[in-house]
């Protein structure tokens, strides 16, 4: 009988317990990971990460001790729950051969107030766990020195690259447009640059480890690397600047001096020490100015060509510009002069002959302003003279002069006009010339008619370029014929 009281009293104190406490859940936290198994494969490169659970929990205390890591830190992503699942989607996406561990450690919670300390990690790839691809070797090699034109970078890799992210992750420093250019199946790339690089300095590369293999494995690290465009230290110089006579389409040396041998319708040739820049075509310029152009000779040399002649009896200086480059961009550093006087005459007078006769007075005594007496037909007021010029004429020329020639009265004022009325040359620099209207003085008055031959630029010229430097002024005084 007091055993059964006993029983009675202890089930008795469990239902007061029970009905003042309330009910204690005892079950254990059970859950599950998938990938659960370590270096499993996800599928793609979105796949979730899940931790399932056989009750509900506590949302935002689970969500605070699950972390994804790699060897380049902490995954982002977005924690979605279905159910009692807890889904975790990478932000960027995995990256194919990538190792990843997944950290579930702490201590989580459920709703209904049960906890559970846990302590799991598990490793796992994304979309394949292949090999990353390596750069094996480059061009230029570190510290390497090269040219300024023509180089080739070369890249080499241990597996088959994806191009378009290796093109985008590659900067070379100093270039401009590049052209890729891969071969052996995607595992070796050239490239070529659109500009010289500039002469003398330090450039880098860059290729970031966002370039991929043809399957998508990153490269495992950057690479960078160095050189110098430092191959050519020779710097160009002018070695020589000489009068040139085209013919047949060819520029040949005359064998003058620059200095005093430049004659008409030659040009000038500079010749440097090595071969030139495009920017060398625009170097050249004259104090003062002198239109023409310029042409290469050859590779180390150039022809400046006249639009036309330099003025004669004037001091030029030919300047070669300071930023004139070479081939591989240096400069020659100073600017280049030489001063020149062209060997290009005037046009002269070298004779004057009254009368048409072999009389007359040469060049020393042609002088501007002159008088000259000169005999005239009385009967026909005829006066005859030549001219014998110091250069040839062409043939157009020869007309235009004739016309340009005035022969007016002078003193007194009331002496009428003259007219011209024979002209004709004798070979090609003597013009015989023959007025009439001229009348001859006495003792008491004497008559002078003004000749004039136009100088200057407007003046008369020989059709290649000559002319006189002034106009020539010659009074003749008519006197009757004896």
């Amino acid at each position: 009988m007091l055993r059964w009281l006993n029983n009675f009293f202890v089930v008795l104190l469990c239902v007061i317990i029970f009905i003042s406490c309330g009910f204690i859940d005892l079950r254990p936290i059970v859950f599950s990971i998938e990938p659960d198994k370590p270096d499993s494969v996800l599928s793609d490169c979105v796949s979730p990460v899940i931790i399932k659970f056989n009750t509900e929990m506590d949302k935002q205390n689970t969500e605070k001790i699950l972390q994804v890591n790699s060897d380049v830190g902490l995954m982002k992503g977005d924690y979605i729950w279905k159910g009692n699942n807890l889904y975790f989607i990478p932000v960027p996406g995995w990256t194919a051969g990538i190792r990843y561990t997944l950290s579930f450690l702490g201590t989580i919670q459920s709703v209904d107030g049960r906890d559970l300390r846990v302590e799991r990690f598990v490793s796992f790839y994304a979309v394949n766990k292949n090999a990353p691809p390596l750069l094996e070797w480059h061009y230029p090699t570190d510290g390497m020195s090269v040219g300024t034109g023509d180089t080739v970078f070369e890249f080499h890799f241990s597996r088959s690259m994806d191009r378009l992210s290796t093109e985008f992750a590659l900067t070379i420093e100093g270039t401009g447009n590049k052209t890729f250019e891969w071969s052996d199946e995607d595992r070796k790339l050239k490239i070529t640059v659109d500009k010289a690089l500039s002469p003398w300095t330090s450039c880098r590369w860059n290729l970031r480890d966002s370039a991929k293999s043809v399957d998508g494995v990153p490269l495992p690290q950057t690479y960078s690397g160095y050189f110098t465009t430092n191959l050519d230290q020779t710097l160009p110089c002018v070695v020589r600047v000489f009068p040139v006579l085209n013919s047949d389409g060819s520029w040949f040396p005359t064998g003058a001096s620059i200095e005093t041998g430049l004659a008409s319708k030659q040009g000038i040739a500079v010749e440097f020490n090595k071969p030139m820049g495009e920017n060398v075509l625009r170097s050249i310029r004259f104090d003062p100015s002198i239109s023409g152009r310029t042409e290469f000779l050859s590779e180390k040399s150039i022809v400046y060509i006249f639009t036309k002649d330099p003025e004669p009896e004037t001091m030029y200086t030919l300047i070669i510009s300071a930023d004139t480059r070479d081939s591989e961009g240096l400069k020659i550093g100073a600017d280049y002069r030489v001063n020149f006087i062209p060997d290009i005459p005037l046009l002269n007078i070298l004779s004057f002959n009254k009368d048409n006769k072999d009389n007359g007075f040469d060049a020393e005594n042609v002088t501007p302003n002159i008088i000259l007496p000169v005999s005239i037909d009385s009967v026909t007021g005829e006066i005859s003279f030549s001219i014998r010029f110091s250069l040839p004429f062409s043939i157009q020329e020869k007309q235009n002069t004739a016309q340009k020639i005035i022969l007016t009265p002078f003193f007194p004022k009331t002496l009428q006009p003259v007219a011209l009325q024979y002209v004709s040359w004798i070979g090609d620099d003597r013009l015989i010339m023959r007025w009439e209207g001229l009348k001859a003085g006495d003792t008491e008055t004497r008559h002078y008619y003004k000749l004039t031959i136009p100088g200057g630029k407007g003046g008369i010229n020989n059709g290649m370029g000559m002319y006189m430097k002034e106009d020539m002024t010659i009074y003749l005084e008519a006197v009757n014929e004896r």
